[in-house]
């Protein structure tokens, strides 16, 4: 890693977190557990695993670093915590792909925010790709109102501004680690959701599937995704989630034959085309 530049590593860790990201929403619809009891094991499984690992890596130092997170890390345990719960209840109330086409929304809003807060305008590139991806993400859009999905999008915008939001803070907050921020916001959504289980049991597969979902989809990735705004402005890293927005239907569709509709898939291909072509300029240039 030391013999990349900062293009290179943001956009690795950036592409991986992505890469372990997109059976997510497969994992959700093929388990069988209420809604709040994912939620808990979604928040307590990954603070326990990282936890250990920040613990192992900082030693005595852990508490200082957890201490070090400041305004910045306080901002991102809320922003991280919301976006957490509000995507689960999108994924319950619309299609895998309207909800990963939401998302698909964040990269603009981080641009803006960053634009805003960081003074960090993009390049002409940026805003293209940029454009074009928030045009698809519209025609998508007008077509799940006519489906009457309107309350699941909904909340898979506020997912949306979530990630944008914790791009722009990790960003912002460059210098300090802020995975301490992300720990606390798993144990966050835990305790929110402890109030409304019903059940704590795994039942069948869910004893494989909830465990692998908590530690492959969640706990590898949002480590990755809390480091990568320190080498890469935020909208680009939140680039990178827009290939789940086209594979992780893809992994729903193949498995469980929950097909996305024509709107879905051509702009998923419109997406997934522009990120590619702007990572591949970025990457060059770097």
């Amino acid at each position: 890693m030391n013999n990349l530049t900062n293009q290179q590593k943001g956009s690795l860790l950036a592409f991986i977190a992505v890469i372990f990201i997109t059976p997510d929403s497969l994992f959700i619809r093929l388990s069988n557990i209420e809604t709040w009891g994912m939620l808990f094991y979604r928040g307590a499984i990954p603070f326990t695993v990282v936890l250990i690992g920040l613990l192992f890596f900082y030693k005595k130092n852990f508490l200082k670093a957890l201490f070090n997170i400041g305004y910045p890390g306080i901002f991102y345990v809320l922003s991280f915590s919301i976006c957490n719960i509000t995507f689960i209840i999108s994924i319950q109330n619309t299609n895998v792909a309207n909800t990963l086409v939401m998302i698909a929304m964040a990269p603009m809003l981080s641009a803006i925010l960053g634009a805003i807060f960081l003074k960090e305008m993009p390049d002409q590139k940026t805003w293209l790709a940029i454009i074009i991806t928030f045009a698809a993400v519209a025609y998508i859009f007008y077509d799940s109102i006519e489906l009457g999905n309107f309350y699941g999008d909904i909340f898979g915008l506020i997912t949306s501004f979530g990630l944008a939001c914790n791009a722009v803070l990790a960003r912002y907050a460059k210098d300090r680690d802020l995975v301490p921020s992300a720990v606390l916001g798993k144990l966050c959504v835990a305790i929110f959701a402890l109030f409304f289980v019903e059940s704590f049991a795994l039942i069948g597969s869910d004893i494989i599937i909830v465990p692998l979902m908590a530690i492959m989809c969640v706990a590898i990735p949002f480590v990755l995704v809390t480091i990568a705004p320190r080498f890469i402005p935020a909208e680009e890293v939140n680039l990178f989630f827009l290939l789940e927005t086209i594979i992780g239907p893809i992994w729903v569709w193949l498995i469980i034959q929950e097909q996305p509709s024509t709107e879905v898939l051509q702009g998923g291909l419109v997406i997934i085309t522009t990120i590619a072509v702007h990572s591949f300029i970025k990457l060059r240039k770097s």
